[in-house]
């Protein structure tokens, strides 16, 4: 799988790299993440350096310079093969800081780490920007039964930031971090997996068969609601990729879907999946803009040779809570 992604992706750095001056209106993406800075959205996202996308309208977009110029001097030390092609990015803003975390990882193994990086500013053109790196959260080992990549940041009720990870293995991690949201939390430092297509029912491990990736963390109405990806992404139009959810009252779980099974052992209701165009949609991130709430993710496009493409579309609910998303 992480072979035909790093395919994949070097198609749509390509194509972005050669299109950098232009307007772009179906911008090539891989595992967006967005935020909004007084009259721009800017979306982070998978390719060397960590891509970067900027619209005033949220249809023609600007591709801006990468966030790192150089590989991180860390990773390249911690994760042999890692020459800058950086997953997976998070975007979080909290106390004045955008704070971006990332993926960095070795050719088809879980010897991979997530570091984090932050700015004031979004905005190239404005005085100060620029990014400060802090190096490494966290990483697993071959020894490790989860892989740290697909990071995910959220601030609970009490204002505490915790952080969603987690690709295959066994499945989506969770962890509280430090106040300064920089390292893990040496006051709560236990993990917690949280979902999982790799557990039986009584929740115990069984082995590395479990296609799921990607979290993301919403709150709304009283629930944590937990978006994953399901099935396999990078393989063009034979990309199966689609979004499931479940629901928790704490941020710790249990994760429930419609049906009251346990993420934890399967479960997650399907809420968005592929059509003809587009047979393969995931890999989503989650906001509140404006009022109304919004799911960003990529499609194989089937009119552009299966690459990657950047989508969103408008998340509503049903009356019994469960988010409503048509492709």
């Amino acid at each position: 799988m992480l072979k035909h992604r790093i395919q994949t992706l070097g198609l749509a750095l390509l194509a972005c790299t050669a299109l950098q001056a232009q307007t772009l209106t179906n911008p090539g993406v891989h595992d967006p993440v967005a935020a909004r800075e007084g009259r721009y959205e800017y979306v982070f996202s998978t390719g060397q350096g960590i891509s970067v996308l900027r619209s005033a309208d949220g249809t023609r977009w600007q591709s801006l310079p990468p966030v790192f110029e150089k590989a991180p001097q860390w990773a390249v030390d911690s994760i042999k093969g890692y020459e800058g092609h950086t997953w997976a990015p998070d975007i979080i803003h909290r106390n004045g800081r955008y704070y971006l975390y990332y993926s960095v990882s070795a050719f088809g193994k879980n010897t991979s780490a997530i570091g984090v990086a932050t700015a004031t500013t979004l905005d190239p053109d404005k005085k100060g920007y620029g990014w400060t790196d802090h190096g490494m959260v966290l990483r697993s080992y071959p020894s490790d039964h989860w892989n740290a990549i697909d990071p995910n940041v959220i601030i609970d009720e009490k204002g505490k930031p915790w952080m969603t990870w987690g690709s295959w293995w066994d499945g989506i991690q969770l962890i509280r971090l430090s106040d300064d949201m920089l390292s893990v939390s040496k006051d709560e430092p236990t993990r917690y997996t949280i979902a999982s297509r790799s557990r039986d029912a009584a929740g115990k491990y069984i082995g590395n068969k479990g296609a799921i990736e990607g979290p993301f963390l919403f709150h709304k109405n009283g629930y944590y609601y937990l978006f994953v990806s399901f099935d396999y992404c990078c393989k063009g139009v034979d990309s199966d990729y689609k979004v499931a959810v479940g629901r928790a009252k704490t941020i710790t779980g249990p994760y429930l879907d419609k049906d009251g099974k346990d993420m934890l052992a399967g479960g997650g209701t399907i809420v968005l999946k592929g059509n003809y165009r587009y047979p393969g949609v995931g890999h989503c991130s989650v906001y509140s803009f404006s009022g109304k709430d919004y799911i960003y993710f990529h499609g194989y496009d089937r009119q552009e040779d299966g690459h990657s493409k950047l989508l969103v579309r408008e998340v509503k609910w049903d009356k019994a809570g469960w988010p409503v998303i048509k492709l």
